[in-house]
């Protein structure tokens, strides 16, 4: 799989505005909650980002810290929950052996190679009992069947995802996590647009899926820009979220 090429130092000023805000953002937190055993205590939330989800991230008795790689999104998360964020890679965490009751990693994994090494990172600090909750097929749930899918669908390749839902669970299962029911929800706010999907053409959101070919992108932007209706949004995509519990 190739690694994007989005620049998330740069994207942090209007990182919240671009993917669905509030809306989404709590969409994502009430899921991973709905995964969380009722005892669980800490939550480590991966890719924290702005911090917008890892705010929500709240029920009496847990408490809720961030990390992220990125200086620039760790300033904004740090605005949300104070002194609870960390500048860390999601495969070498500044934790303990089994310190954590349970580890976040929503729309992580498939902008990753590595996501074998952050499962095995995850594993390493949960206690036994505790869950790994995590989108999968990430790319998958952004087809939704509209006119865009049609022009997309030939060019998307499933195998070269790295969050698909086998791979996880296969690395999962390789460090003691075990499949437990996981739940879906609605990408609030992210209805593509055929002029806003030529635009994330060019700026190479999509390099999880797309190889960055230049005449074929040029094949795919011609056949976008022709599309009726090129700032109507069609539907939202339903995301999948996978869980694991940490054998004892």
């Amino acid at each position: 799989m190739a690694e994007t090429v989005l620049d998330y130092e740069a994207e942090a000023a209007h990182y919240d505005r671009t993917r669905g805000g509030v809306p989404r953002a709590g969409a994502a937190a009430e899921a991973v909650l709905r995964l969380v055993p009722p005892g669980a205590r800490t939550l480590l939330d991966l890719a924290c980002g702005t911090g917008l989800v890892t705010e929500r991230l709240t029920r009496p008795g847990l408490r809720v810290y961030g990390a992220d790689a990125a200086h620039a999104m760790l300033r904004v998360a740090d605005g949300r929950v104070p002194g609870r964020v960390v500048r860390s890679d999601a495969r070498r965490l500044p934790l303990p052996d089994a310190s954590v009751d349970a580890v976040g990693a929503v729309w992580l994994l498939h902008l990753v190679p590595f996501a074998a090494e952050i499962v095995t990172e995850a594993a390493r600090v949960l206690r036994p009992g505790g869950v790994l909750v995590a989108t999968v097929d990430k790319d998958a749930a952004h087809d939704v069947g509209s006119d865009i899918d049609e022009i997309l669908r030939p060019h998307r390749s499933a195998a070269a995802a790295s969050d698909r839902a086998d791979l996880i669970t296969g690395h999962a299962a390789a460090h003691g996590l075990e499949p437990a029911p996981g739940t879906h929800f609605t990408g609030y706010g992210q209805g593509a647009t055929p002029r806003d999907t030529v635009r994330k053409l060019r700026a190479g959101y999509f390099a999880s899926w797309f190889p960055g070919d230049p005449a074929t992108a040029e094949t795919l932007v011609a056949a976008l820009a022709a599309l009726p209706d090129q700032d109507r949004p069609r539907a939202e995509p339903r995301y999948r979220l996978a869980c694991f519990v940490r054998r004892g």
